[in-house]
This record gives structure tokens, sequence and C-alpha cells, in this order.
């Protein structure tokens, strides 16, 4: 029986050399790879209060537009500097070679909202952690953070653990 890891290709060398790229877009592209993998992130969730699904760009949005459908919640989108219309906060984080921002409207989350974030990999936790610190500006609550794949050597849960976050991934790859 095919377990998710096995829906996933891995491309080596991609975007350079010395990376072995994880690509879940095969997964979302096999109905029951995706059915399977969307049913295990909903899994340690059931009968858990969450009022909002939060997507990091851009496979979160992929993800959690169909984690929050299946708990019947609202979906917000955590996006990139610029791509949102309207009023937003940003925040700001560092990637491997330089820096970026990502920004939520400011009245996407209600203080008290329990919030789950999701996304399809989790390597550093640097975007993770960046969305954390928005949605708890305005006062959400992280209920979890939910992934498909983790990457333990480049110590994201760690980092996510250690800002007292619950962390779920379905499958760990070893590697870059």
């Amino acid at each position: 029986m095919k377990q998710v890891q096995d829906y996933i290709r891995t491309i080596v060398d991609f975007p350079h050399e010395g990376i072995m790229f994880r690509d879940v877009t095969t997964l979302f592209a096999d109905p029951r790879g995706f059915r399977m993998a969307i049913d295990q992130m909903l899994h340690p969730y059931a009968g858990i209060d969450i009022d909002k699904v939060v997507g990091l760009e851009a496979r979160g949005f992929i993800l959690g537009g169909a984690i929050a459908h299946q708990l019947s919640v609202g979906f917000v989108p955590i996006r990139k500097k610029g791509k949102l219309p309207g009023t937003v906060i940003s925040q700001e984080y560092k990637l491997e070679y330089g820096e970026a921002i990502v920004e939520l409207h400011d009245d996407a989350i209600k203080p008290g909202e329990k919030v789950l974030v999701v996304d399809d990999l989790l390597a550093t936790g640097g975007t993770a952690e960046a969305g954390i610190k928005l949605i708890e500006r305005l006062g959400g609550e992280i209920v979890s953070c939910a992934f498909i794949i983790d990457l333990p050597e480049l110590g994201g849960r760690k980092r996510l653990e250690a800002l007292g976050k619950e962390v779920h991934a379905l499958c760990a790859f070893d590697g870059l």
C-alpha cells in the first residue's frame, strides 16, 4: 500500500547543485495521493476547535484550502510582499541567501481565533515563523502547524517547537 512519501518525486540538483528538491506536485496530481495527504493532515485535529486555516504561499494555499473546506472553517493566505490588496501587516524573515517579507490582511484573524498553519514543506522554519508572528500580532492563537514534509536536518521543527508550537508532518526526508 502506498504511503504519502511514495507520491512525492525527488528532483536532483534543483534549483541548484546539491539540492534534492521534494516535489509535491506529483502528490497533488494523483487523486488518491492528494486525498490521503489531506485526510492524514486532518487526522490530528479531529475534535479540536479551529476557527481558521492559514496557508503559507504558495503550496500551502492548495493544502490549506482543502483542509479548511473539510473543517468547514475559513481560509486565510499569507502571501509574499505586494500580492495582497488592502491593508496588510508585514513580517521580514531571513532566507538562505538574503531576506524576504510575507504579509497578512490586517483584518484576516480576529483576537482569540484558533488557527492551524499549513504548508507543504518544513525546512528551516523561517517562513512558518514569520507567519506565526503575523497571526499572533493580530491576536490569533496557533493550535498547530501541519506540513506534508519535514526536512529534519534543516532544523525547522526544532525552531517552531522552541516557540512552543506543536508540529505535525506526514513524512520526513534526509538531506537538503
